[in-house]
């Protein structure tokens, strides 16, 4: 009797666990909110929903927080760098219904890629012996920014000097980087919908000359940079499918594709979805240095024997860490790139081809590409900001000149917010300029702080008049090639035009605001000289 009771009781509760459950998602529901996911979640929990740089999104673990929790949390956001996607306006009500609905289903199993479909996807629509020999416009093209229209699929091309509108071009959805060829004439745009583009800044105006379509999704292409190489190739590397694809430099042409599919850190287990994060040329070897964020693996690639057809790509493999994410340079020699999800940062030195340091970040490191800086008692210093801790972390890298501070951290810098994304500096700047965009406080993600360099402390924090009240929050500080401004987008909503903010860069006193109906979720933002050579 007891065990039929027993089976009685939960029965009953089984049928009270079903009568709360929601309804499954209509098909057209699943669409919807899987290009949801796909738009605003999978760069952080990954398209398997494996986590990296957010947790992992398990559909058992989902139900155990239940509907209205994750309503909750994709409406207002977490403090450690979750958006409130609903209090933006960014999702209305239903969408983020739906959204939370999608996260309690199994995920849906996305495609794989043949290259002969890669390469379907190559165009040329200026090829290379039409273009032009010289710049064509008269204008000073160094000091162009490409200024990302995320939602829209465009980049506009702004002059630096005039603040004149030049060009607007159209990309792939969701641009997340640019980057400048060797020579500096070529933007490479990079969609997350895994659209290439090379953009022609010589020709009057800047247009696409050449793109392709390597992935499904991506957030990284790189040019070859090395002395008798520059320009010759690229480098896409893929969140999905699990690959990187090697392309002409000049026509993004699909040369070669590599699959990612790796153990990780050599011994661990198969990782299905191991994405390519950041992606740098080195200064030293003809070299891209490729980093695998779930493997937690390293890759040194050999493009020189890409010049004869059928040779082979040599690739070195270094185990680094888990979960690596963007990075930058220091020193041009030091490549230091963030493990967010545990907190490091690795160093990779890329004149001897080995890994040299591991550093303790603060919470959730994201560089960007960092700032570099010479501190009179510490010498030349890297830093990141941390999306989940109020801190910039400011680290000692030279260890030939100053070695008791190489690879140590040197000073935690104190915020006022969580929520940094980005951080930048010019050697003709004293300050570090940082932003919040990633902050569920509206006051936080309309701010932006300057920090001295010297005193390594903050200086001034101030709220961007106007960001609050088109609900924007203030990302990607960029300086010009003089580092005599600092310009940061106005991150908005789509249906609503915003501005982009450009200070003097000694006062940080507001020098101009570049509006228009064009200026729509603008989001990073690269001026061509400091990404052609490094300067951040």
């Amino acid at each position: 009797m007891k065990g039929a009771l027993g089976f009685l009781g939960l029965l009953a509760l089984a049928v009270a666990a079903l009568a709360q459950a929601p309804p499954p998602l209509t098909p057209q529901e699943r669409e919807e909110a899987a290009r949801l996911y796909f738009d605003r979640c999978a760069g952080c929990h990954g398209v398997l929903r494996k986590g990296a740089t957010g947790p992992a999104l398990d559909p058992k673990r989902m139900a155990e927080r239940g509907l209205e929790y994750l309503k909750a949390v994709i409406h207002g956001g977490l403090p450690r760098g979750m958006p409130d996607w609903g209090r933006q306006g960014i999702l209305d009500e239903r969408q983020v219904e739906i959204s939370a609905r999608f996260l309690l289903e199994e995920p849906p199993e996305p495609p794989f890629l043949s290259f002969d479909e890669i390469a379907a996807t190559w165009k040329v629509h200026v090829p290379p012996e039409r273009r032009p020999d010289r710049p064509l416009h008269g204008r000073n093209w160094e000091n162009f920014f490409g200024q990302v229209l995320r939602d829209l699929g465009q980049v506009a091309i702004i002059d630096g000097d005039t603040k004149e509108l030049v060009a607007i071009v159209p990309t792939g959805f969701a641009t997340h980087i640019l980057r400048s060829s060797a020579t500096g004439r070529y933007f490479m745009a990079i969609g997350r919908d895994g659209k290439a583009s090379l953009i022609d800044l010589w020709m009057d105006p800047p247009q696409v000359v050449a793109e392709s379509k390597p992935c499904i999704d991506a957030r990284s292409i790189e040019s070859s940079k090395f002395k008798g190489y520059e320009d010759r190739y690229a480098v896409v590397g893929c969140y999905w499918p699990p690959v990187m694809v090697v392309l002409d430099g000049l026509t993004l042409e699909p040369l070669k594709m590599v699959s990612t599919i790796s153990y990780a850190k050599g011994a661990g287990e198969l990782v299905l979805e191991s994405r390519v994060a950041a992606i740098v040329a080195s200064h030293f070897n003809p070299e891209w240095i490729i980093n695998l964020k779930e493997s937690g693996q390293t890759w040194l690639v050999d493009y020189a024997y890409l010049d004869k057809k059928g040779r082979p790509l040599p690739i070195t493999v270094i185990d680094t860490e888990l979960f690596l994410h963007d990075g930058g340079w220091a020193l041009k020699r030091y490549f230091i790139v963030a493990a967010n999800q545990v907190n490091k940062l690795i160093v990779i030195d890329t004149k001897t081809r080995e890994f040299v340091a591991e550093v303790e970040a603060g919470v959730l490191p994201h560089p960007g590409r960092g700032s570099n800086w010479n501190h009179p008692t510490y010498g030349p210093v890297w830093a990141t900001g941390n999306i989940g801790s109020p801190e910039v972390t400011v680290v000692g890298v030279d260890p030939e000149n100053h070695p008791e501070y190489a690879w140590r951290v040197v000073r935690r810098i104190e915020l006022p917010y969580t929520g940094n994304l980005f951080i930048k500096t010019h050697p003709n700047s004293p300050w570090v300029i940082v932003d919040f965009p990633m902050s569920p406080s509206p006051e936080a993600a309309a701010s932006l702080c300057a920090i001295d360099r010297y005193r390594l402390e903050v200086a001034r924090c101030w709220e961007v008049p106007g960001a609050r009240e088109f609900r924007a929050r203030m990302v990607h500080p960029e300086f010009n090639k003089g580092g005599t401004e600092v310009w940061v987008s106005a991150w908005g909503a789509k249906d609503t035009p915003t501005f982009i903010v450009v200070y003097d860069a000694l006062t940080l006193e507001e020098k101009a605001r570049i509006t228009g109906d064009w200026v729509r979720t603008p989001t990073g933002k690269f001026n061509v000289y400091n990404t052609a050579y490094d300067i951040y």
